[in-house]
């Protein structure tokens, strides 16, 4: 199931991404050499060099579910386990739902099964007829249901225990801990140092009225710790500041670490951000150095949407409109149709307009709450982490490829499955492909978020940059040295100067080339306003911005419409530059990231049009600018 595939140009300069061409290929991971690292808090040979700096970018997905998670089982997984999951994202076939083989055309990096804490593992384990469950009061309540295949009913039951208006029922401690060992097992049978990374975590499904609460949980740890807690639930808790009590707990109980990740909060309801705690009090010196502890990565595009920025919110970008999902929260609850009221429910579900509150934030009780990275993650329910628009297998099994897909709604009566967004993945830059050396990339930051292309970005920021600094073999050794990459703060503005960023942007091997690349601002001006702008700072081709506007003409697209193919007659294979802010203000508070847009490709309804002979609804879109998103770099003016 691909089609349209283009061949890489000939070597190209992969310098500007501190990546190096090996035989014509670029060599983005799984280097082995003799040393030793530290993992899990103890001493393992495993044959893993460590790079002086973060020289290769590597490529996971933290948010997948499979047969244990509610949801997946109840839609028709009931086959794809945890060790299924790793395998597929190692590069190994898999049988999916429908029967057919699937197999991603590059294996992934790094992988982690995040199943919903929430009765982890209840209905497989009825399925399979487990005696401690079954013969427990959750089993007898909910055992009948899942017999008579009385799935509404049985949703009904979970989602009320969840939210509280029905009666809760917990499965068997033993149970419980049964499932969460084996999910560690799981991980652990597959990480492979310097080969395939693995974590154990989970997924903590909060709701508030219909709007997204969720967060996935990350532990860098091995069993010797993890076995030791059970993961929180919303059962426990559905406040976040709860959640984050229970990650403490576990650090100080067994010496290890976590974080979490807030789930991308399109379909929030305006929960997921703000000014306000869960209980709608106003936020607490306490609460935002919190969150902030806990919570430095954000999940911005999924296959339920990109979570960048909405139209309503970013009125002057152009490219705001892209894989949008606003006609219901998580709940299936309309969002108002009126342009202001929606406005302001869209406030509190985008990571730009985060990033800027987390500004005003700071402003008032001194620590920014949202000063988080981003990243990509699929939330596939298959247990298979597709993100390619020629190779996605949907969100789930119903959502698989197959003749009634585009046409059929998810879940049975959920969403259109045309709405699915075939994304997205994380690009992590780190010494070594091992837990330690990732999982520390995750906590300063230095991560970026692409909607499937496995494009390299990289973003530095400093005083001092120039272009002469984009050349040489030590490009990457000499940006550190001179400033901060993705994920960091600037301090200490010289006199007279502006903040230089050091760009550069290559395409994914396999896939289209570039459009552009832009540096997006926000700040809060000396008014108290929030604010952002739109740079273009490098693009392909000989197209100017106009000086009045500042916007750029677009590329044009390639893509055939009849067979699903585009060209790489446009675009280009790599773009970089130094770039300096020409309206810095030292005495404000600014944020600067990157986006990547590509040139148009077909998107993945277009490939199965093509593939299955089918004319597809008019409202469904064909066609797509793949794009990548940097994690911030701050400017603190204190």
């Amino acid at each position: 199931m691909r089609f349209g595939q283009t061949k890489v140009p000939g070597a190209f300069l992969a310098t500007v991404a501190g990546l190096a061409l090996v035989g014509g290929c670029l060599k983005m991971s799984n280097g082995n050499d003799d040393k030793t690292v530290t993992e899990d808090d103890k001493t393992v040979t495993e044959n893993v060099a460590l790079t002086e700096v973060p020289e290769r970018v590597f490529w996971g997905d933290l948010h997948l579910h499979t047969l244990y998670s509610f949801d997946s089982f109840t839609f028709g997984n009931k086959s794809l386990t945890p060790d299924d999951a790793y395998r597929f994202a190692q590069g190994l076939e898999v049988q999916a739902h429908n029967g057919q083989k699937a197999k991603l055309s590059r294996p992934l990096d790094f992988l982690m099964v995040s199943d919903h804490s929430e009765y982890l593992g209840v209905f497989a384990g009825l399925d399979k007829g487990e005696p401690t469950l079954t013969n427990s009061p959750l089993g007898k309540r909910w055992g009948p249901l899942q017999l008579a295949g009385n799935i509404k009913d049985l949703m009904a039951d979970f989602v009320g225990m969840i939210d509280g208006s029905r009666e809760k029922v917990a499965p068997p401690p033993e149970f419980r801990k049964t499932v969460w060992s084996e999910t560690i097992d799981a991980a652990e049978r597959n990480n492979q140092p310097g080969k395939f990374t693995t974590f154990a975590g989970y997924e903590w499904t909060s709701m508030v009225d219909g709007g997204n609460l969720h967060r996935v949980v990350v532990y860098k740890d091995g069993p010797d710790k993890t076995k030791q807690i059970l993961p929180f639930s919303a059962l426990d808790s559905r406040n976040p500041f709860d959640l984050w009590r229970s990650l403490a707990s576990y650090e100080k109980k067994t010496r290890g670490e976590v974080i979490a990740i807030a789930h991308n909060g399109n379909l929030a309801n305006s929960n997921m951000f703000g000014f306000r705690q869960f209980d709608g009090s106003p936020m607490t010196a306490e609460y935002v150095k919190t969150r902030a502890r806990w919570e430095p990565l954000y999940e911005t595009t999924q296959v339920k949407g990109d979570g960048e920025t909405h139209p309503l919110l970013s009125t002057d970008d152009e490219f705001a409109d892209f894989e949008r999902w606003d006609e219901t929260n998580i709940g299936s609850v309309p969002f108002s149709t009126d342009p202001a009221k929606k406005r302001e429910q869209m406030r509190g579900n985008y990571a730009r307009e985060a990033l800027k509150q987390g500004l005003e934030i700071e402003k008032r009780l001194g620590t920014n709450p949202y000063k988080f990275g981003l990243i990509g993650s699929t939330d596939s329910h298959t247990a298979m982490a597709t993100a390619d628009d020629n190779n996605f297998w949907g969100k789930f099994p119903d959502s698989e490829p197959g003749a009634k897909r585009m046409t059929a709604k998810m879940g049975g009566n959920l969403w259109q499955n045309w709405r699915l967004a075939s994304s997205g993945y994380v690009g992590v830059w780190a010494r070594a492909n091992t837990r330690a050396e990732i999982f520390a990339a995750f906590k300063r930051k230095e991560t970026y978020a692409t909607t499937g292309p496995r494009m390299a970005v990289r973003l530095f920021g400093g005083w001092d940059f120039s272009l002469a600094d984009m050349k040489g073999s030590d490009w990457a050794k000499s940006a550190y040295a001179k400033g901060v990459p993705m994920g960091g703060t600037l301090t200490a503005a010289k006199s007279g100067s502006s903040p230089r960023f050091r760009v550069s942007a290559l395409k994914d091997p396999e896939g289209a080339n570039l459009d552009r690349v832009q540096v997006i601002k926000g700040w809060r001006g000396k008014d108290g306003k929030l604010y952002e702008k739109i740079y273009e700072v490098a693009f392909a081709g000989n197209r100017k911005i106009d000086p009045a506007t500042g916007k750029l003409p677009p590329i044009g697209s390639t893509v055939n419409f009849k067979d699903a193919t585009y060209s790489n007659s446009i675009g280009a294979p790599t773009l970089g530059t130094v770039w300096t802010d020409p309206d810095f203000d030292p005495s404000v508070a600014a944020f600067y990231y990157v986006r990547v847009i590509e040139i148009p490709t077909p998107r993945w309804t277009l490939y199965d049009a093509v593939r299955f002979g089918l004319t597809p609804p008019k409202e469904v879109p064909l066609v797509t600018q793949e794009r990548a998103y940097s994690s911030p770099i701050w400017y603190d003016p204190r």
